[in-house]
């Protein structure tokens, strides 16, 4: 079992909060061309978060 520093459970919280997808209103407005945010991110693909 790792330990999280409050550091790095800090910018975990932030990356989880960053990645929510977008609202409903703009994939309606783009006609469904984008529905994902750019900044989205699965833990075991990328480890763009340093610790």
């Amino acid at each position: 079992m790792s330990k999280k520093t409050l550091p790095m459970k800090r910018r975990l919280a932030a990356a989880l909060k960053r990645a929510d997808p977008v609202p409903a209103w703009v994939a309606l407005r783009t006609g469904g061309e984008v529905r994902a945010s750019r900044r989205a991110r699965n833990w075991r693909r990328s480890a763009s978060i340093k610790p």
